[in-house]
């Protein structure tokens, strides 16, 4: 997705990378959760325009690699519970 590495589930994006940035898919309140860390933001793609269900992990944690898991796990347990998506025909 947008050129880089992303992960699926039930043809849901979950987690992915955006230029630098590690994103996840999360529930209002995991987003909510996560948003109050500093360094965490919502993903935009595009300026002024965010993915209201993905929020950045904080570079910060790439080097403390459990607590990045442990969004990714809660990223796959919220995003394989939504329907599955249609494939276009």
């Amino acid at each position: 997705m947008f050129g880089n590495i992303s992960a699926f589930v039930n043809g849901n994006m979950f987690p992915g990378l955006f230029g630098n940035d590690l994103f996840v898919r999360l529930s209002e309140e995991n987003r909510k959760e996560l948003l109050e860390k500093e360094g965490a933001s919502m993903l935009e793609p595009m300026k002024g325009r965010p993915m209201k269900e993905y929020v950045v992990i904080p570079k910060a944690w790439w080097k403390q690699h459990e607590t990045a898991r442990k969004w990714i796990i809660r990223s796959l347990d919220w995003t394989s519970k939504l329907p599955p998506k249609k494939k276009e025909k």
